[in-house]
């Protein structure tokens, strides 16, 4: 490279060297360049970037390394771009728009997060917003480097009428990583047709304690799971392989949040992980390396929490001697929002902006999100000695290739008449009821379920009923179907529907809002009494109780919280359920949360629990069919559920000392990881083995048969653990190593063979080096983490 720009100055020249810094600073366009290397799409993107680097000044480099969000108001003649104000504030260009889709920075909207209609932009307001600004960077900018536009995607792209899919953690309980890249892609397809090419998500923190509000974001506890969740999920977005370009419809992913960030001190947001480099290296680093080591993946983020002292936004060792040089990542970091600024505000190991700029790119980020504070400082701080120019290099050279391998000087824009076709369309919603159906877990059925289409009174009662709960980071969609609508449309005229609300939970429903508050106690218990005196004329009761979007959610200040410390039922649900409970009616409890359903006394007295999670925008009809058996649930729960805060953090592969017990408490969970009933039953036999003996680098087949003896068709999730009998250092009592989901009629069988290989028994040593170790292992299958067969296999 250096070769290259030694040549390049020699064919400019003294005065053209001179001339375009001085262009640049005038915004004008270089109209003789059109040949340049760098714009031409046949020739290889390492040249390409070389070339354009190259002809760049300081200050347009450094732009390149910050985005607008808030900062979009200085772009912006009310709602549509503006190119001379952009000319005019950035002459020199700048790298990437933040969430394009949503209004920040117009007048009067303070902190829109896609949460209403009102904060969010049309998809004909978004793309033309995105084209105006790429015609004016592709044509009123010197050098015409295009903008980078991102956006949120944890279960939709979070747009005004785009698809909304189950959230994450529901996403993960149908164990089917083929379900996860056609939900992946075509939330792909609807960012890329209007305009956004880079999404932040998949979220593969391995999450350890319910008390914390973002739990609903992950892929649950477990590494492997969470690993091939994350791994299906960059496929969908990105496409398979390591390809150089993103194919068409596609758009970068990006890793949250390397590392530690689901397991925070006291379930608190953002609070110190208090985790060694051992637990790092076992549990909580695997997902990220397997998204890396098997796929394209664009770029990762940092988590806001610290590690052992170092905040990660400026843990050299986390992001380069790790991520980097061990993984061999070789894509973007960009920061989470405000993370670089914080290391100064919050962490305190940064005097100010400048300090927290330079601690962050020494560390290997390459662009702050969502307006670049303390990036913008660099400049100053390149001219005055502080901040070294190869650093500033580094990063604006990845970012360049970030954007060649999008495809952006090609093809930057957006397409309106896509954008309209794939968005929410009929193949769209057929998905979101598809992916609907197969997160629903059974937790709990004695009998009453399924329910029947015909008879006496149905009561759908409680304050989830008549309201489709997304979750966070949700948009609007086209549509949403509520449970009540669900079930009304299924079972028409063959049986009443009663109804009630039975309680509010939060005074509010907005979850972009401050403050919380809970609903008045006084005012529950008078509908509680009401919904009493509608549920005495019904045969059965729908309960549909458990989180709002208010009550769960990512605590990002101080002003704006998130977590908790009681993780039962919120409010005066309890009393709902006890009080219908006293009618001695059969009560099917329907939980739609956030959080894992920590609900003793729903536990020990519901009739039948459906886990349903935040399940999509189609979720009320996946609701009801599972209620009436028209879709027999499958799903299984990727996390332990516990029976009270005491218990946390409470994670199936804990290791051999753990959980010995409590005084006057019982020590097993509420549900254990990987449990879920059905209306059916399936028989699964201990795992065969091809081979009894294999060698430290050898690989072995593992074929466990699986028979429907019910009678009714039904989905199956084989699950695959081991267990070490000895080993240098201590394991896990379990680890998950393999699943599969198979559907089965009545009476059939089938066989499912899983392969465990080397990596499948890496452990790290005393140490710390990662190695097969000789010894006994034992392989189990079976349905869930507490029902297992096993058998025994040698090593070494």
């Amino acid at each position: 490279m250096a070769d290259r720009r030694s040549t390049l100055k020699l064919m400019l020249g003294a005065s053209a060297a001179v001339a375009m810094p001085m262009l640049a600073r005038a915004g004008l366009p270089v109209q003789a360049d059109r040949r340049a290397v760098y714009r031409d799409a046949r020739a290889p993107i390492p040249d390409r970037v070389s070339d354009l680097l190259g002809r760049m000044t300081l200050e347009e480099k450094v732009m390149q390394m910050i985005a607008l969000w808030a900062t979009k108001s200085e772009i912006m003649d009310g709602m549509t771009f503006d190119p001379a104000k952009a000319t005019k504030a950035y002459p020199d260009g700048f790298g990437q728009l933040t969430r394009a889709s949503d209004k920040r920075g117009v007048t009067g909207v303070a902190g829109a997060a896609g949460a209403t209609v009102n904060n969010g932009r049309t998809p004909e307001q978004t793309v033309n917003f995105i084209n105006a600004m790429q015609r004016w960077a592709m044509t009123q900018t010197r050098l015409g480097i295009p903008v980078l536009v991102h956006e949120e995607s944890l279960h939709g792209y979070m747009a005004n009428q785009a698809t909304m899919f189950p959230q994450a953690i529901a996403m993960a309980g149908s164990f089917d990583t083929d379900l996860m890249r056609r939900v992946q892609s075509q939330i792909a397809r609807e960012a890329r047709a209007r305009g956004v090419p880079f999404v932040l998500s998949p979220v593969v923190d391995i999450v350890r304690d319910p008390r914390w509000g973002r739990i609903e974001e992950t892929f649950g506890e477990d590494p492997y799971l969470v690993g091939e969740m994350g791994v299906a999920a960059v496929e969908g977005l990105q496409g398979p392989g390591k390809t150089p370009v993103l194919p068409k419809g596609k758009v970068f992913a990006t890793l949250k949040h390397m590392t530690g960030h689901g397991q925070p001190e006291a379930g608190n947001n953002v609070a110190p992980a208090q985790i060694s480099e051992r637990e790092l290296r076992e549990n909580f680093f695997p997902p990220f390396r397997e998204v890396v080591e098997r796929t394209g993946i664009g770029a990762v983020m940092p988590s806001y929490n610290e590690i052992d002292g170092v905040p990660s936004h400026a843990n050299h060792w986390l992001l380069d001697k790790v991520l980097r040089r061990e993984w061999g990542f070789d894509g973007v970091i960009v920061s989470d929002y405000g993370a670089v600024h914080e290391l100064a505000t919050l962490h305190h190991v940064a005097t100010d902006l400048e300090d927290a700029a330079r601690q962050a790119l020494a560390a290997g980020v390459d662009w702050e999100l969502p307006d670049g504070q303390a990036f913008r400082t660099l400049v100053a701080q390149v001219r005055a000695g502080k901040v070294e120019q190869a650093l500033i290099d580094r990063a604006v050279e990845r970012i360049l290739t970030f954007k060649f391998r999008a495809g952006l000087f090609e093809n930057p824009y957006g397409n309106l008449r896509e954008a309209l076709r794939v968005t929410g369309n009929a193949e769209a919603r057929a998905l979101a009821l598809e992916a609907a159906r197969k997160s629903l877990c059974l937790l709990k059925n004695d009998g009453t379920l399924p329910l029947a289409k015909t008879g006496g009174a149905v009561a759908v009662i409680g304050p989830n009923a008549d309201v489709a709960r997304l979750g966070g980071y949700s948009s609007v969609p086209q549509q949403t179907v509520s449970l009540l609508d669900g079930v009304r449309a299924l079972v028409g005229r063959g049986r009443p529907i009663v109804t009630a609300q039975g309680v509010f939970i939060t005074k509010g429903e907005d979850r972009s809002s401050d403050e919380v508050l809970l609903a008045d106690p006084a005012d529950n218990r008078r509908l509680i009494a009401e919904a009493v005196e509608v549920a005495r004329a019904a045969d059965v009761i729908v309960l549909a109780i458990g989180d709002t979007e208010q009550v769960s959610r990512e605590a990002y200040a101080k002003n704006h919280l998130g977590d908790r410390t009681d993780i039962d039922l919120v409010g005066e649900q309890n009393e709902l359920f006890s009080a219908l409970k006293a009618l001695g009616k059969p009560i099917v409890v329907a939980a739609i949360n956030g959080r894992p359903p920590s609900w003793p006394t729903i536990a020990e007295g519901a009739n039948a629990i459906l886990e349903c999670w935040y399940v999509g925008q189609e979720g009320g009809t996946a609701i009801a069919e599972g209620l009436f058996g028209d879709v027999n649930p499958g799903a299984k729960l990727p996390v332990t559920v516990v029976r009270n805060e005491g218990q946390v953090p409470f994670y199936y592969n804990h290791k051999p000392t753990a959980r010995r017990g409590y005084l006057f408490d019982d020590a097993s969970p509420l549900f254990p990881f990987g449990h879920g009933l059905s209306y059916t039953r399936f028989e699964i036999g201990a795992p065969v083995l091809s081979a009894t003996r294999i060698a430290t680098d050898g690989s072995v087949q593992a074929v466990v048969e699986v028979a429907n003896v019910g009678d009714r068709a039904g989905d199956e999730v084989v699950q695959l653990y081991i267990r070490r009998r000895s080993a240098s250092v201590t394991q896990p009592v379990l680890e998950l190593k393999g699943f599969e989901r198979i559907t089965l009629a009545p009476g059939e069988r089938q066989r499912v063979t899983l392969t465990l290989g080397p990596k499948s028994f890496r452990l790290w040593n005393r140490e710390l080096e990662e190695v097969v170790e000789p010894g006994e292992v034992e392989v189990l299958a079976g349905p869930s983490s507490a029902m297992l067969k096993g058998t025994t296999l040698t090593i070494g």
